[in-house]
Formats: C-alpha cells, sequence, structure tokens
C-alpha cells in the first residue's frame, strides 16, 4: 500500500487534506485515462453560452451544503452533523487551545491565553495554568472570564444534561473527575478558579501519557447567564463546581431549568444560541436556512484576523441543482460537494471560463453502514462478515462518488495522516542525515526508513465480493432452518432462520438510510442481490436525517439492523470512546454507536491513544494493529473515503479550506472583491492546466 494516491479528472484525489498540508507535502492532480480531460474549448461547447452571473454582493455570502441541519448549534453533546458543526465554527471562538496545520500539533491560542505553566507533581499528575486576556467578550457585549470556561467543562460532564438526553464527556482524564461525578465530593478537584483570568487543569496521572495531550484541554466558554441563569461557578479553595448565585434560594441547576434554556424549540439555545464567542452570530434559522452576521466584538483569530465579509447565509440545497444555484448566483460557496455527477459539472464552469474557481481537499471521513449489535440478528461476527462480503464497494463507489472517491476497508478516511503515510502520500517523518558522508547516520536513517516501510495495512481482514462464501459463513453460524424450522433450501426459501434464546429468529435486515440519499438507487445492485443469494432478507428505508440521527445516537429505540452514513473523524483520532464495551456501565454515556461489545478492540484503542506526543511510529504501529482488529470484528462496513470540492466565484479570494478545519474556519480570512485573483494559486488558467493532465494543488 504504498502507491502515490491518484486519481484524474473527472476524478481527484488531491493529498492536500489537513494533515499533508502541515507537513509541507504538495498534492499532484493527475489526468485519468478513464475520462476525457475538460478543457475550456469542451466545455464550452458541451454547454453553450455560458450565463453572465448576476452581481455580488461583496459584504454577502451564501453557502450551500447537501447535508441536513440537525440544529445541534450550541453542543455537540446532541450529535455531531458536519453542517452543525460547521456552524458551531461560525458561532464559538476562544477556545484554550488551537490545531496548529504547519506544525502538526495543538497549542494554546495566543489570542485568548496570554500565559501558560505547565506543572507536574510526584506522582506525575500534569497541571497547566492559564492566564486569560481580559479583553474578550460575548457577541452581546459581555465580558468572559475564566469562570465561563469552568462553567462550559462542568456543563459538559454534568449529570442534568444525561437526564434531559444529551451525551455527556467522559473525562476521566480531569482529576478528581471520578470522585464529582459519583457524587463522593462536590467539587470538581482537577478544575481550580484562581480568579477571573486564571484557571488550571490538572491530567490525572492515570491517563498519561495521551498522543494529543494538549487536545485535553480544549474548552470554549459558554455563558452560564444564559445556560443556568441564577447559577454561579464557585471555587472554595479545592475544585469548580456550580451553585446558586444566591445561595439562600432553592436548587437552580437543575435538569428542567436546562431542559427549558437549552432544549425549548422556540428559545432554547441548543438550536438559537444567541450569546455566543465566535467571529459570527446567528441571526435566524429555520431549519434549513441559518443567517449570520459578524460578531463585532470578535477581537480575531490567533493571527488577529476579524471577519471582512459581514453576512453569511448557510443553506441545504440538493445534488440536482446546487450546480444551477452556483452558476445562476444563488451560492457564492458550494462546499463539500460529492456527487461525481454534480462535481463534474461544476468543473464545467470553472473550465468554461473565467468566473469560478475551485479548491479540493481529501476527505478526513468516511462512509459507512454502522451495525447495531444489540439486534440479535447481526450480533455474531459471522454473520456481519457475511453481510459485508455480499456488499459490492466498488460499483458503490463508481455510483455515487465516482472517480473522485476510494474504497476503504477500515476505520480511516485518506484525509488523515495515518492513512497518508501508509499509503506514501506524505513523506515519513524521519530527517535526513546532515552530513551525507556520516556512516552512523545514514544506517540509523536507513533503518528508520526501514520500520516505516514495514508498516502495512495487508493483514487486514479483506472482503471480497463472494455470496457463496457469506451463506457458507451462515452455515457454520448455524443460520440453517427455514421459516417453518426446516432446512433451509436456497432454491425455495427467502432467507434464512436460527433458533436464538428458544426463538425462530428471521435473517431478514431493516437498514434505515437517509431520506434522499442518491445511494439508495444502488442498493439492489451492489448489495441487495448479493444477500438475497446468501440466504438474507433487506429493506432499505429511507428515513429523514434527524430521525436516523436519533436512532444511531440511541436516543430512540431502535428495531433496525443497520443504518447507512458518514463520518469525519476528529483531529484527535481517538476511537476508544466509540468502541467501549457496552459491559461496562458508562457505555451508555460514551459514542459506542454500534453497540459492539469487543474488549480487544476497545483495549487496542485505548493503547493507541497512550502514546506519547511525537512518537508517531509508535502510534502508527498501533494504528495497524486497532485497524486489523476492527476489520476482524466487523463493527461497521466502511464504503469509501472521497475528495471534497469547493467551488466558488472568482471574486472570494484568500479562501485556504485545504490547510482549514473546516470551511467555517477558512471564512474568516476570506474575503469578495472584484480584483483579479487568477494567480493567487500560481494556476494562471485552471482549463490549461487542466488540458495539461496536473494540478499542483497548495
Amino acid at each position: 500500500m504504498k502507491n502515490k494516491l491518484l486519481i484524474g479528472i473527472a476524478g481527484i484525489l488531491a493529498t492536500a487534506g489537513i494533515m499533508t498540508t502541515a507537513f509541507g507535502q504538495e498534492a499532484v492532480v493527475t489526468e485519468s485515462a478513464a475520462e476525457p480531460v475538460i478543457t475550456a474549448d469542451s466545455a464550452a461547447e458541451e454547454m453553450g453560452e455560458i450565463k453572465a452571473r448576476p452581481a455580488i454582493d461583496y459584504d454577502h455570502l451564501t453557502v450551500g451544503t447537501t447535508t441536513p441541519f440537525d440544529g445541534d448549534f450550541f453542543t455537540e453533546m446532541w450529535g455531531d452533523v458536519s453542517s452543525d458543526l460547521d456552524v458551531r465554527t461560525l458561532i464559538h471562538g476562544y477556545n484554550l487551545v488551537e490545531w496548529r496545520n504547519e506544525e502538526s500539533m495543538f497549542a494554546v491560542d495566543p489570542s485568548v491565553v496570554s500565559g501558560i505553566v505547565v506543572t507536574q507533581n510526584s506522582a506525575g499528575d500534569r497541571t497547566y495554568t492559564f492566564t486569560i486576556y481580559d479583553d474578550l467578550k460575548y457577541s452581546d457585549g459581555t465580558p468572559i472570564t475564566a469562570r465561563d470556561y469552568a462553567f462550559s467543562m462542568l456543563l459538559s460532564i454534568a449529570p442534568e444534561v444525561k437526564e434531559i438526553g444529551g451525551t455527556t464527556r467522559k473525562a476521566e482524564y480531569i482529576q478528581g473527575y471520578d470522585a464529582y461525578i459519583n457524587d463522593t465530593v462536590p467539587y470538581l478537584s482537577g478544575v481550580r478558579l484562581l480568579n477571573d483570568t486564571m484557571i488550571s487543569i490538572t491530567i490525572d496521572h492515570a491517563y498519561l501519557p495521551f498522543f494529543y495531550e494538549m487536545a485535553l484541554l480544549d474548552c470554549i466558554p459558554y455563558p452560564i447567564s444564559v445556560v443556568a441563569p441564577g447559577c454561579a461557578v464557585r471555587d472554595d479553595g479545592h475544585g469548580v463546581y456550580i451553585a446558586n448565585a444566591d445561595e439562600t434560594a432553592q436548587a437552580k441547576f437543575t435538569a428542567d431549568l436546562l431542559k427549558e434554556t437549552i432544549l425549548d424549540p422556540e428559545t432554547g439555545c441548543l438550536t438559537h444560541p444567541t450569546v455566543t464567542s465566535g467571529p459570527y452570530k446567528l441571526l435566524s434559522f429555520d431549519g434549513t436556512t441559518a443567517e449570520f452576521e459578524k460578531n463585532d466584538y470578535y477581537k480575531g483569530n490567533s493571527d488577529g484576523v476579524t471577519p471582512a465579509i459581514r453576512y453569511l447565509t448557510f443553506k441545504t440545497v440538493g445534488n440536482d441543482t446546487m450546480v444551477d444555484e452556483l452558476a445562476e448566483g444563488n451560492i457564492t460557496l458550494l462546499n463539500k460537494s460529492v456527487s461525481a455527477g454534480a462535481i463534474t459539472d461544476a468543473m464545467k464552469l470553472v473550465t468554461g471560463g473565467d468566473d469560478f474557481a475551485m479548491s479540493n481537499y481529501t476527505r478526513s471521513g468516511m462512509s459507512y453502514f454502522s451495525f447495531c449489535c444489540e439486534s440479535p440478528k447481526v450480533s455474531s461476527t459471522a454473520v456481519r462478515k457475511a453481510i459485508a462480503m455480499c456488499l459490492d464497494k466498488d460499483a458503490l463507489v463508481e455510483e455515487y462518488v465516482g472517480n473522485y472517491g476510494l474504497r476503504v476497508d477500515g476505520y480511516y478516511g485518506i484525509g488523515q495522516w495515518m492513512y497518508q503515510l501508509l499509503s506514501g502520500a506524505m513523506p515519513y517523518p524521519v530527517e535526513a542525515p546532515a552530513d551525507v558522508n556520516d556512516a552512523a547516520a545514514a544506517k540509523e536513517y536507513d533503518e528508520k526508513i526501514a520500520e516505516w516501510e514495514s508498516l502495512s495495512l495487508d493483514n487486514a481482514a479483506l472482503y471480497s465480493v463472494s455470496p457463496e462464501d457469506a451463506a457458507a459463513l451462515l452455515e457454520a453460524d448455524g443460520w440453517t432452518l427455514n421459516a417453518d424450522g426446516e432446512p433451509f433450501n436456497p432454491e425455495t426459501d427467502g432467507f434464512r432462520y436460527k433458533e436464538i434464546d428458544g426463538e425462530l429468529v428471521a435473517l431478514d435486515l431493516l437498514a434505515y438510510i437517509p431520506e434522499g440519499n442518491r445511494i439508495a438507487d444502488a442498493l439492489d445492485a451492489a448489495f441487495g442481490d448479493n444477500l438475497k443469494a446468501a440466504g438474507i432478507g433487506f429493506t432499505a428505508d429511507q428515513i429523514p436525517m434527524e430521525e436516523l440521527l436519533a436512532y444511531y445516537y440511541g436516543q430512540k429505540e431502535r428495531s433496525c439492523d443497520m443504518i447507512y452514513l458518514a463520518t469525519n473523524f476528529d483531529i484527535v483520532f481517538d476511537p476508544s470512546e466509540n468502541f467501549r464495551p457496552i459491559t461496562d456501565e458508562a457505555a451508555a454515556d460514551t459514542k459506542n454507536t454500534t453497540h459492539i461489545d469487543d474488549e480487544e478492540l476497545y483495549n487496542l484503542a485505548v493503547d493507541m491513544r497512550r502514546t506519547e506526543p511525537g512518537d508517531m511510529l509508535t502510534y502508527m504501529k498501533k494504528w495497524v494493529a486497532f485497524e486489523e482488529r476492527f476489520e476482524e470484528v466487523v463493527p461497521c462496513i466502511p464504503v469509501y473515503s472521497n475528495v471534497y470540492f469547493d467551488f466558488y466565484p472568482r471574486e472570494l479570494h484568500n479562501y485556504n479550506i485545504s490547510s482549514s478545519i473546516s470551511w467555517g474556519q477558512a471564512i474568516v480570512e476570506a474575503y469578495l472583491s472584484d480584483a483579479p485573483n487568477l494567480m493567487e494559486s500560481g494556476v494562471e488558467s485552471v482549463a490549461e492546466e487542466l488540458a495539461d493532465g496536473e494540478v499542483i494543488i497548495e
């Protein structure tokens, strides 16, 4: 698995993902023989004369996404849909730490933190003491203090949040978390409020080492006056806790209070956050469209930059209409295009004239069929393997993303640094000897390179399409009966049965897929027919995304066996929470959406995170071991990872999406202007470059 990732036009696999940019790797997009290169002449011939675009409002940007909103704008504790995450990036700011692409590391945000002191006690507990600037303000002009950060941490682990359906953070890494969450003590000892501008966070030595250690300090401020009016954060010398502002009153921080302030459908801050800290503030949201205005109290990101574009509109668009909306000026930025047909059509706008531009970047995520392992139909590893053997991934990829993506066979995305290092798309992080004549240094260098070269996923299971092998697995697992309890006959019986706990269980699967998702059109040929041949029934129901996510996150009781959706992985790749065994009483607080109960998979994930920061080789070895176990027990069936494409008019400048976490981050430093920007990327003519078969992406 050491080949460069090369996919041609139409079909680009840009290896300029987030981590790649950090390592200074250029991405080369190379022509494919699969489809002809689109040139300006061919585009014009096919599309005819391109209509003139309406005048652009340089103070207003409209962004289109095909991912429906769930409306969880305040926090991820009720879900983490990518479009909601984009909104949170816009309206929340002043995190204590930030991801630095250039250094491939987390560090304190210098616009927030004026000073930091790190100490360690004899037990190995590590304490980070932050001094916060006193000029931070919310969007209503009220000051942000260290108390707001302390409140944010307490809210993220509050049992009251869990009572009203939120998934709280399992902050085992904070010293004193267990004692606080179990009511042994009334304070969180690992967080100390020293004064209005100083706060300390102590990481328990039992959680160290942690590969992304600085990420454990991730925290954005939340206004207690809005979320928990009448309450205050206190520290009496032992740790922080939430109390009544008026200590003579009855307890105010309750589940009922949070249900009103967070979940009220009209005024709750989950969907209608009004006092926020980011570069933009939310003006309105109607379920499909969100309107934003620049937050005039925002002091700037870590580079001191504030938004140049005053108003934003963020709305959902359809795959069938989004390119037309872009061409007609109804959308100024088309974000995260995935559909092969839509991308090809948008390419024609780019190559057919000088009005439009594009950016592409690899996805740090994947699409997949998630199993509901609590279902007796798919609780067996053998059954999940058999189902995986019936999925023609290549056909699905070709149908939906075409040459703009790759099938994946593990828990990774092609934009993740682990995959890119393993595939040869990034150089190994090994410095060549300064002196070419130093034999000892050269030998050491060669040995390190050899260690990296030895890494591969060759030992991970690869489930090739084979209904016959799937049937054999099912036979061995006891799925040998028909509806009458007689031996299964593939010639006359519909699907297999098995006696489980005294009941005859039908191997008739129900899968939920997002309403309107075009992949549904290809499921029969790529999946259903093979399942039928193996003796497995299959029904795919399209349901609204909001309902699908409620099932996925366990907020509604599940009667399905599989759920199809896609995810983008966090920069902090720690899948231990995703695969914490269900036998653990605390599993309900985790993100184990598959409900798989595999101790070995969990332990391998924990071992991966328990790597010294900076030791990438050791982390990679553990990642390979984790991936091998993942494919062995099949908690879900990965389908594809792809390249995202963003399309926009030439008037949008400085939109550096390939080096940003999301468009919400990239748009802060972007601006709209009619000044020429053809030379910004060093490419004089996109059409000419495509005709040459190669584009260098920064």
